[in-house]
């Protein structure tokens, strides 16, 4: 009987895709004290959404941007703004569906206040990405989707 009942709940996870990823609900503060005490690693941010037909192209860049760079002193954070609400119902569907495999967050408010904390010249389209080195006082703001050759130029300027 427990042999069955193993075999039931094995299925159940192989039909289903065991997938573990954490997605966290954050403030924009909290991440800038994370990136401003970190000084040897070029953060990348993009700012998503999974309704955003152009966010949705340009996640597949940053995956790749993160694994030929494994080695290096890189940090990739896919900062989502659905509403908070819709973690269970969308995001989380949306990161097993297409495998996402790095740092998802989500943003605990979206408002004009974030949006200028973020960069005050940012009109809260998206997808926008912040590029940061402390280290070489870097701080690079693109409201903008990239190519994967552009997203890696950038990284590599920026390192």
């Amino acid at each position: 009987m427990l042999k069955r009942v193993f075999y039931v709940i094995l299925f159940i996870f192989s039909w289903s895709g065991i997938y573990a990823q954490d997605v966290k609900v954050t403030r924009f503060e909290e991440l800038q004290k994370r990136i401003q005490t970190s000084s040897d690693t070029v953060y990348v941010v993009n700012f998503w959404a999974t309704w955003c037909v152009p966010c949705v192209k340009e996640l597949p860049y940053f995956e790749k941007l993160a694994t030929k760079y494994k080695d290096q002193p890189l940090k990739v954070i896919l900062y989502s703004l659905d509403f908070k609400s819709k973690i269970q119902k969308d995001v989380l569907p949306f990161l097993r569906k297409y495998k996402v495999e790095l740092e998802v967050v989500v943003n605990e408010c979206n408002n004009e206040k974030f949006i200028n904390l973020v960069d005050k010249n940012w009109s809260g389209a998206i997808p926008a990405t912040l590029v940061v080195n402390t280290k070489k006082g870097i701080r690079k703001f693109y409201e903008q989707e990239f190519t994967e050759k552009e997203l890696e130029q950038v990284y590599i300027s920026s390192r």
